[in-house]
C-alpha cells in the first residue's frame, strides 16, 4: 500500500517538473501606453524582454516610463500567472485522478 502511494508521489512529483518545464518554455507579454513599454515574461514568471519606444528615453519622461514599465510589467506577471494556475490545475487534477 504504502509503496503505491511512494510511487503515486514519485510520479505527481515528475508530472509537476514538467509542468514547470514546460512553463519555463512559454513566453507570455504585457504592455502599456499602447505598445509604448512591453514586458515579456516565462510562466514561471521570470521576466525576459523589456522593450521601450524611444519615445520615452528624455529625461523630461522618466516617471512616465517607469509608470509604463510597472504597468506592463504587472500586466505580464497576471498573464503568466493565470498560465501557470491553469497547468497546476491541470496537473493536480491529472495526479489526484490517477490516486483514486
Amino acid at each position: 500500500m504504502f509503496g503505491d502511494l511512494f510511487n503515486k508521489f514519485q510520479e505527481a512529483q515528475q508530472k509537476m517538473n514538467e509542468g514547470k518545464q514546460k512553463l519555463a518554455d512559454i513566453t507570455v507579454d504585457g504592455d502599456a501606453g499602447d505598445g509604448a513599454v512591453k514586458v515579456s515574461v516565462t510562466g514561471n514568471r521570470e521576466v525576459k524582454v523589456i522593450s521601450i519606444d524611444s519615445q520615452l528615453l528624455s529625461p523630461e519622461r522618466k516617471e512616465e516610463l517607469e509608470d509604463l514599465l510597472i504597468i506592463a510589467l504587472n500586466r505580464a506577471l497576471q498573464n503568466a500567472e493565470k498560465m501557470w494556475e491553469e497547468e497546476m490545475k491541470g496537473l493536480a487534477g491529472n495526479m489526484l485522478g490517477g490516486m483514486f
